[in-house]
């Protein structure tokens, strides 16, 4: 394993000098996270797995139980059926779990699944574990001028750099990142900024929260991109009410090192995943603004029980089902987690929402 703590640190640093001593924390988490070859998404640390024994940082639904897959991939069956395309398009493909999944399910209802992914080490490692599927998978390193076809993300929108506010005694600043001197690390400043989160905050208590450009931002080129077809996108997070809560006081930001969470992101740059909770209210509001339309927003739950999970539950062995269960149990991974589905023209309801739809939530 590859982890260059020192000069990824050195790499931040001098970004830092660049900008006159202070960095926004979105520029930090974007250089953590992604600086090519050194940022963690960019190295060659495990990341993905079950246990921690594997030197893995978190679990995925896909490398929870294929079952995942298996029952996405009967929405994103439909979902090519009804808009009449035959392409699969996976945003952050992660380890490739899901890919395989989706591919051996799906069959010949799909003609090429493309992955877009800004990793190079974990490229290497999908084209590795899905090197039986030949030619029908292809790599991306940004989206195209056009897709036609379905698009799937897994926990991508809660890797993508957020904005910190903080307000304190009443005012508003951007948290900021500056260097602590020559190889002492970084810490904390902030500034009085204009920004504001994006619904009023009842009370005058300190409040520590996220807002998401970069998430916004992509749904919008998403828009820009999406010609005909659909987008499932999979992650963790809540509409804005409860994003925004009074006594969501702390935020949502937190890092993930050998399946344990810390509050820490200054802290082991590039040695561990930094990232937070999704406004899927935010990202839903962009989407629509940009010309899509909303086609269902529910939690992973209701999706996959929609889609067909008990019936697969059914199938299973014992020790597999328990595990398999954790997609939809309510203090697992089924109610924190949420899918938003969005496409371009006329509206329709697709299966994960036939029943406990929450687009009028958000």
């Amino acid at each position: 394993m590859t982890v260059d703590t020192p000069a990824l640190a050195a790499r931040i640093g001098q970004d830092i000098a660049a900008a006159g001593g202070w960095i926004g924390f979105d520029r930090f988490m974007q250089l953590a996270l992604y600086a090519p070859g050194l940022g963690y998404y960019a190295n060659t640390s495990p990341k993905f797995g079950a246990m921690p024994h594997s030197g893995s940082d978190f679990v995925t639904a896909p490398e929870l139980s294929p079952v995942f897959g298996q029952v996405l991939a009967a929405q994103v069956r439909e979902a090519l059926a009804h808009t009449a395309t035959d392409e699969v398009w996976e945003f952050g493909a992660g380890s490739g779990a899901l890919a395989e999944q989706l591919l051996g399910a799906l069959g010949d209802a799909v003609r090429r699944y493309t992955i877009v992914d800004l990793s190079g080490s974990l490229r290497e490692r999908q084209q590795q574990r899905l090197a039986a599927f030949g030619d029908r998978v292809a790599w991306a390193d940004r989206l195209p001028d056009a897709i036609d076809g379905v698009a799937v993300g897994n926990e991508v929108l809660d890797a993508m750099p957020v904005q910190l506010l903080h307000r304190v005694d009443g005012v508003w600043h951007e948290r900021g990142v500056v260097a602590e001197g020559k190889g002492a690390g970084f810490a904390w400043s902030d500034r009085p900024t204009g920004l504001r989160p994006p619904m009023d905050l009842d009370g005058e208590h300190d409040y520590l929260t996220e807002i998401h450009p970069q998430g916004e931002a992509f749904m919008r080129t998403l828009a820009a991109t999406l010609r005909r077809g659909a987008a499932f996108l999979v992650d963790y997070g809540f509409g804005e009410a409860e994003y925004y809560h009074p006594q969501r006081d702390m935020g949502t930001l937190v890092c993930h090192r050998a399946h344990r969470v810390d509050p820490d992101p200054l802290a082991d740059v590039g040695r561990k995943d930094i990232t937070a909770h999704v406004n899927f209210t935010a990202m839903a509001l962009a989407a629509q603004d940009a010309g899509l339309n909303v086609l269902g927003y529910t939690s992973q739950a209701h999706f996959l029980i929609n889609c067909g999970l008990p019936q697969q539950l059914e199938r299973l062995a014992l020790a597999e089902r328990a595990t398999a269960a954790k997609l939809m149990l309510e203090h697992e991974m089924g109610e924190l987690f949420k899918v938003l589905a969005v496409g371009p023209g006329a509206p329709w309801t697709p299966m994960g929402f036939a029943w406990g739809d929450r687009t009028h939530r958000l």
